[in-house]
């Protein structure tokens, strides 16, 4: 049969592994003495586990005396006091009585998230806000940050702690992005062809990927990070399987936009697990210009390589006003069809419903993440908490919405149970 020349041949995947095992492989060689520069696996493994830990980061914390331990002390006690709104309250809140007798689909539970949580000071401002309003608190948070710049201020570690406080996951993203000068051939619209040969990780750039991430997991603890391209995105699976327990996961900018290139992904991730299945890709976003019936068709492809499980599509449903996609941009509705159908989901907030942007005088920018603190004012600050909080009422907006079609969301567990 025709469909049968497809089939990957043996041969073929022996070449593969003889190229990978030579010892002249500079791509695996280059790799290996980055890992041997922070001790070896094992080494790694150790100090970003203890790193990691609740105890370690806010003993880091108390030994600087930050002022954030106030906060995350408050963070602490209202969590244990159940001050922060239930899921079942919450059901009530937006159904009434009759949510006591209604079945949630507890087993394609969204993940409400938030992008991106810049400032330790604006997650909890989020905090108080959604005790006094009984709202939810997002159940993952990404950021965007300069790492050197919330490193020298504490606030990579205040926002560690309050994460797992709260029991919510969240993802950093390197500087080593694609952004940082690596490609001399960009600029603004005027060099926009730059853009076709990649934003991404040109020449050895990887390799300074592989070395800042596992600077910040050994020395922060800092676990999953984003990813924007495939040499990296292949280096972190490398990395997984010489025995790293790090994750990732894959940037809305890979641009993955099609059913072909997210078979392609899953592939890489198939053919480069540890023997048990398991692989760093922890989630990927799909492009914004995708369908649900593309989405759906992935969902195929995730499952049928035994990823459905561990590899979560986050999916925006709203984007920036600017500096991203062409507006008006809203996915919500037909999002609620697709949570229906696909399970590990996240909806993905990265700006303000429609309606709430057109009241502000200056519009959402994704560019707004790339400011460095010390060059925000104390006006341009309140503008960007406020578009933070913009995207907190979206967040809520969406569990109302999902709690109407009788579907289930995972907001931050230990704060809303």
């Amino acid at each position: 049969m025709l469909r049968e020349k497809v089939k990957i041949s043996e041969k073929h995947l022996e070449e593969i592994n003889a190229f990978l095992l030579d010892p002249n492989n500079k791509l695996v060689n280059d790799l290996l003495d980055v890992i041997e520069k922070y001790g070896g696996v094992d080494e790694i493994n150790r100090k970003g586990e203890e790193a990691g830990k609740l105890d370690t980061i806010l003993g880091k914390l108390r030994e600087k005396k930050s002022p954030y331990m106030k906060d995350l002390e408050w963070l602490t006690e209202k969590r244990d006091k159940n001050e922060f709104i239930s899921i079942k309250d919450f059901r009530r809140k937006v159904l009434g009585d009759k949510a006591d007798s209604m079945k949630f689909k507890d087993d394609s539970a969204v993940t409400l998230e938030i992008s991106a949580c810049q400032y330790f000071p604006f997650l909890m401002t989020e905090a108080r806000h959604a005790v006094e309003y009984g709202e939810l608190m997002p159940g993952r948070f990404i950021r965007v940050r300069n790492m050197t710049e919330q490193v020298a201020d504490d606030d990579i570690l205040a926002v560690s702690a309050a994460v797992q406080i709260m029991g919510a996951s969240r993802c950093e993203t390197l500087e080593t992005n694609g952004s940082d000068g690596s490609n001399p051939h960009l600029g603004g619209a005027e060099t926009i062809t730059g853009y076709f040969g990649g934003v991404g990780e040109p020449n050895d750039y990887p390799i300074k990927w592989a070395d800042e991430y596992l600077y910040y997991y050994t020395n922060y603890g800092i676990k999953q990070v984003l990813n924007i391209n495939f040499g990296t995105i292949l280096v972190s699976y490398l990395m997984h399987k010489l025995g790293v327990n790090h994750e990732f996961k894959i940037s809305v900018r890979v641009g993955i936009d099609n059913p072909y290139f997210f078979f392609v992904t899953m592939l890489l991730a198939k053919l480069f697990s540890r023997e048990d299945g398991t692989t760093s890709l922890i989630g990927l976003n799909p492009s914004n210009s995708v369908t649900n019936k593309t989405i759906q068709e992935g969902s195929v492809i995730r499952k049928a390589l035994g990823f459905e499980d561990s590899v979560k599509f986050e999916h925006h449903i709203l984007e920036a006003q600017k500096g991203i996609v062409i507006q008006p941009y809203d996915r919500r509705n037909e999002f609620m069809e697709l949570a229906s159908t696909v399970k590990n989901m996240s909806a993905k907030h990265e700006g303000a419903d429609l309606e709430t942007e057109a009241t502000r005088e200056t519009p959402s920018d994704l560019l707004d993440y790339n400011w460095l603190k010390k060059d925000i004012d104390s006006n341009l600050m309140d503008h960007l908490l406020q578009g933070y909080m913009d995207k907190h009422d979206a967040v809520n907006h969406t569990a109302r919405a999902l709690t109407e079609h009788d579907l289930s969301f995972i907001a931050a567990k230990n704060l809303h149970k």
